[in-house]
């Protein structure tokens, strides 16, 4: 039983067995929870952030025990990722679409310090690179807002 939950959570609930950009389509379930649950109810999406972040801690280090070291099966990253980034960002369904495309060529690139983060042991590493390109996101999208507000 316990290797169908983990393997059920990290996989975003299968999102992790598609044949490609399982990355992607690992982060659209949690942003269609954070657009159209959460409604930019901050205090909401920094709880499920925060939890989605530990939960994926421990799914994606249990399931690597199954999978292997960060398969691309794993996905659990990408919800707490994708959370993070849309923390503070004004809701709107324009804004949620900057954050999700910077969040994902950000998670791809992994500018420092997210590949050294990527480093750490079992559930850490495969969820602190995507923590690290969410923040960096998070900043990055509060950028190219402000930016597209002045023009």
């Amino acid at each position: 039983m316990k290797k169908l939950i983990v393997k059920a959570v990290a996989s975003g609930f299968g999102a992790g067995y598609a044949p490609f950009a399982s990355g992607t389509l690992g982060s659209i379930l949690p942003w269609f929870i954070a657009f159209y649950l959460i409604r930019g109810d901050q205090f909401m999406l920094a709880v499920a952030a925060v939890l989605t972040t530990l939960i994926s801690i421990w799914s994606a280090g249990e399931a690597e025990n199954y999978f292997g070291h960060d398969s691309k099966r794993i996905v659990i990253d990408e919800w707490a990722g994708m959370l993070i980034t849309l923390l503070f960002v004004p809701y709107s369904l324009t804004n949620y679409l900057i954050g999700f495309i910077v969040f994902r060529a950000l998670d791809v690139i992994k500018i420092f310090p997210a590949r050294q983060a990527e480093k750490l042991p079992g559930g850490w590493g495969v969820t602190m690179d995507d923590v690290v390109a969410a923040i960096q996101s998070r900043v990055a999208t509060q950028l190219i807002i402000f930016l597209i507000a002045q023009f």
